[in-house]
């Protein structure tokens, strides 16, 4: 980064930080609260930890009064020392991800996750983080001790987390998030010699692989191996708090733990990023294509070259595991993908990105027709270039997409774009793996709908299938993850993980059916999902209803619709009745029972009431070659 970038930087920190106190000392946080998610998100680790301080004090009630139709999040906090201060760096990351943070309990691990009555099982209870640290283990101890103490201490505190774990699995609504517990020097270093010191070492992360496990078993609990934060030279914890407050981590560490329940959260929320969008010139090679040419360009050479090898490498993982890639760059087309396909050290090809716009346009206007092109909102895009410049104008124009500035050092590079983990994800499905193969039929589509001059005649052509079915055992996780990141199709916005979703699939009274949808290019697998229930005598409830937005503008939903309207017409229900939660991101469907033939007949909340009395039904869906629900299906 320039010195005049480092400057801007600093300067639009320090307007930020100005802006927040103003609305602090006029007493318009609460009212201006989109705003200051927005102002906190521009500030650094450090001022965000300053921020987290004026807007913890805020009454997280006034706020989602103020704004209904922002997230609100409701987290229990617990562990086994003083845990209040992680509010304020919570409050500030939850913030600048656009969410409201209520908090619960501030208490102790075995108390809360011990009792079914604590806040830790309440109904309403999104999240519970249990703040571990090494005095877990010496509590456990006497003022002097052994190896072998030690060793029976880690395995009661390890099989007493477990059960804890499995019972807040059983019984708890929300997920549970535990971390790993570092070994700090202080302790090892009690023992002096190496043989004991080195047997410690093992038992404790014999312990620590214990609680990881946790997390690969249980659907409902998270594990954050915070020794991976501690290796960018983040302290571990503070003598002074340590000792006087019981506060086990330093300021750093309880922000980085703050960074990765956030993270956490808007993975459950559908928050995670989607979208990859790459600058070239000083991003993904060095040099400039337009003055140095493809042969000119650096890449794969020893020292800089190789820098920006291992960047490509890492964009590739990313895109392996179903993050999308795009290209956004000040450059001419035939150029880049000339570069992409005769320097043999890429590891990026043209066949790795779902879009190249290579062009001289502006690039905020790139990126917006991207998303469009896409059909994905900005607010799921990462933005990455090494220009001040270029990421300034994104971060001014296009505010929700998130913008990663590079400097001039690509060995750099990827701890800037991993730093913030944009696209942290609860589990990669099947599914992921094959995203982008499946936008890339979709250019196809794009292609093939350009030979046609009316929408009609196109989707005539496209040969659309689709299959009603219940879900396999295997699809659980699709399930969650749908419920999870759709957001522009998903009427209630009802969030589950795999558990849940294969809970409400089972119920005595719920049906959960998911919707595949395959056309002349390829199949989408599964694209939507209903979530029904028969708790009123009679009526059939569509509790909630979702689509992904890759098959938008294709008829689908009034398909999946119509077809089950017959069908509780055929099975002998009296009525349809459905639920609708406005949110910001799904009024584009607003009306869409409407359209179809219900009629509102009242609100609880935000969640709006519909029936369809089954009268007259909706036109059937004629390019729509429909496989319908099965006999007997939620009858």
């Amino acid at each position: 980064m320039t010195r005049t970038a480092h400057a801007l930087t600093r300067q639009e920190s320090a307007d930020a930080w100005a802006r927040l106190r103003l609305l602090r000392d006029q007493g318009r946080l609460a009212e201006s609260f989109p705003e200051a998610c927005s102002l906190v998100g521009r500030l650094d680790e450090e001022g965000r930890a300053r921020a987290g301080q004026l807007l913890a004090p805020l009454d997280p009630a006034v706020v989602a009064a103020a704004h209904p139709r922002m997230t609100a999040v409701t987290v229990a906090v617990t562990g086994n020392g003083t845990c209040a201060p992680l509010v304020a760096p919570l409050t500030a990351e939850f913030a600048r991800h656009q969410m409201v943070l209520r908090t619960t309990g501030h208490g102790q691990y075995i108390a809360d996750l011990g009792d079914t009555g604590s806040p830790a099982y309440d109904a309403g209870t999104d999240m519970t983080v249990c703040l571990l640290d090494a005095d877990a283990v010496m509590t456990e101890l006497g003022d002097v001790w052994t190896v072998e103490d030690c060793e029976r201490a880690l395995g009661a505190l390890s099989s007493r987390l477990r059960e804890l774990a499995q019972e807040h699995d059983r019984a708890g609504s929300g997920t549970l998030v535990l971390n790993t517990v570092p070994l700090p020097a202080w302790l090892a270093r009690r023992l002096v010699d190496y043989r004991s010191r080195a047997r410690l070492g093992v038992l404790w992360r014999e312990f620590n692989s214990a609680l990881l496990r946790l997390g690969v078993e249980l659907a409902r609990c998270v594990v954050i191996d915070l020794d991976t934060r501690l290796t960018d030279g983040t302290p571990l914890d503070e003598p002074r708090m340590r000792t006087y407050t019981k506060v086990g981590f330093s300021e750093p560490l309880l922000r980085a733990m703050a960074q990765e329940v956030a993270n956490v959260a808007k993975s459950l929320r559908g928050y995670a990023r989607k979208c990859l969008v790459l600058d070239l010139d000083g991003t993904l090679w060095g040099g400039i294509l337009g003055d140095d040419g493809t042969d000119g360009i650096e890449i794969g050479s020893p020292g800089r070259g190789e820098a920006f090898s291992s960047f490509q490498r890492l964009v590739a993982q990313l895109g392996s595991q179903g993050v999308l890639l795009a290209l956004c760059s000040k450059n001419d087309e035939d150029a880049v993908r000339a570069a992409l396909r005769d320097r043999p050290e890429m590891t990026l090809r043209e066949r790795d990105f779902v879009a190249v716009r290579a062009n001289w346009a502006p690039k905020d206007r790139n990126i917006a027709e991207l998303a469009g092109q896409l059909n994905i909102g900005t607010d799921s895009m990462v933005f990455v270039d090494d220009s001040a410049f270029e990421t300034g104008l994104v971060r001014e124009s296009l505010p929700e997409v998130a913008v990663v500035e590079l400097d001039g050092e690509p060995a750099l590079h990827p701890s800037r774009l991993l730093a913030d983990d944009w696209f942290a994800t609860l589990q990669v499905t099947n599914e992921d793996y094959s995203r982008r193969e499946k936008y890339q039929k979709q250019a196809q589509r794009s292609t093939f709908r350009s030979g046609f001059s009316s929408l009609q005649d196109y989707l005539a052509e496209l040969d659309i299938h689709i299959a009603i079915a219940p879900p396999a055992a295997q699809d659980a996780s699709r399930i969650a993850q749908m419920t999870q990141r759709t957001n522009q199709f998903n009427m209630t916005t009802m969030r589950m993980d795999a558990a849940q979703a294969q809970e409400y699939a089972a119920g005595p009274d719920t049906a959960l059916w998911t919707v595949r949808s395959r056309d002349r290019f390829g199949d989408h697998g599964i694209v939507g999902a209903l979530f029904l229930h028969t708790r009123t005598p009679g009526v059939l409830t569509i509790e909630n209803m979702l689509l992904s937005c890759r098959v938008f503008s294709q008829d689908i939903e009034s398909a999946c619709l119509r077809a089950l309207l017959e069908h509780a017409a055929a099975t002998g229900a009296t009525a349809v009745a459905a639920h609708y939660r406005p949110t910001p991101k799904n009024r584009k469907f607003a009306d869409f029972y409407q359209r179809h033939g219900f009629m509102p007949y009242g609100e609880d909340g935000e969640i709006r009431y519909l029936r369809h009395t089954l009268g007259t039904l909706p036109d059937p869906v004629g390019h729509i070659t429909l496989i319908p629900f099965p006999q007997g299906a939620t009858s």
